[in-house]
């Protein structure tokens, strides 16, 4: 048996393709059950938008699903411990904002659960389509940590007051509500299908050129706010909230599988 047959082998953290001639590029979160975002499914990421960056011109939209029956479990919850989250996070960052300086439409097919950093990377696309079994949430303040891609992310899909709430409650969202709120465009039966649908009668026909330019002028105003307010929702998290004792705790206590011992300070 050939190494690369070899089923005992770790999968790639992500699986992609091209579709309708090149038009389509596809990225799947290949890590099931959880298609955890760790440093080295960022890293896989990172490098297909790299690639895009300099051999897409006829492409008209990239799409984000998960392996499996779920989109996200969300980020790795140890790289957040204390002596990682200063080169984890930064990190994660830069993978939207290289994703959004490609200018080029993005959707996100959600299945199962896309919480934390999963909800981030699927709320920051331009399209959401999920079906009956989606569970948004971006649950980071049961570890004593907030969202910080989402507290930009959110604002935009679904106005200040609903991420408020979300950010601060935690409540997840099934995938009816998410649709009937404007967290996810379309909640159906078959997502695949629907997404296809809307490509065809919305991106098709017109230029991929063109396309990119009314992507970049649409969302001015949140590019705008990855390169001013992400920064200072990144400071805010690295160096102020992890210097006290209850977000460390929060995130210890999940890796260690026990409850947390706030002590509100």
């Amino acid at each position: 048996m050939s190494p690369t047959s070899d089923s005992s082998l770790p999968a790639a953290p992500i699986r992609t393709a091209s579709e309708k001639n090149g038009q389509i590029e596809r990225i799947v979160l290949n890590q099931p059950k959880g298609n955890v975002l760790d440093a080295p499914m960022i890293e896989a990421i990172e490098g297909r938008i790299r690639s895009l960056a300099g051999s897409a011109a006829d492409v008209k939209l990239v799409v984000f699903e998960g392996a499996g029956e779920h989109f996200s479990f969300g980020a790795s919850v140890p790289e957040h411990l204390p002596d990682r989250i200063g080169a984890f996070l930064p990190r994660f960052h830069a993978l939207v904002r290289d994703l959004e300086a490609l200018n080029i439409p993005t959707a996100a097919i959600v299945r199962g659960r896309c919480l934390g950093g999963g909800l981030e990377l699927a709320s920051f696309c331009g399209m959401v389509f999920c079906d009956g079994s989606a569970r948004f949430g971006v649950p980071e303040i049961s570890l004593g940590v907030f969202p910080p891609l989402a507290a930009v992310a959110l604002r935009w899909r679904i106005g200040g007051a609903r991420a408020v709430r979300m950010i601060v409650t935690g409540e997840i969202l099934d995938g009816e509500r998410a649709a009937a709120i404007g967290l996810a465009d379309d909640c159906s039966d078959d997502p695949e299908k629907a997404l296809a649908s809307w490509f065809t009668a919305n991106l098709e026909g017109k230029s991929a050129l063109s396309l990119r330019y009314a992507w970049r002028a649409a969302r001015l105003p949140l590019t705008s706010s990855l390169g001013t307010e992400l920064p200072e929702l990144e400071r805010l998290y690295l160096d102020d909230l992890m210097r006290n004792h209850d977000p460390v705790e929060g995130i210890r206590a999940f890796v260690e599988k026990r409850a947390p011992v706030w002590k509100n300070k």
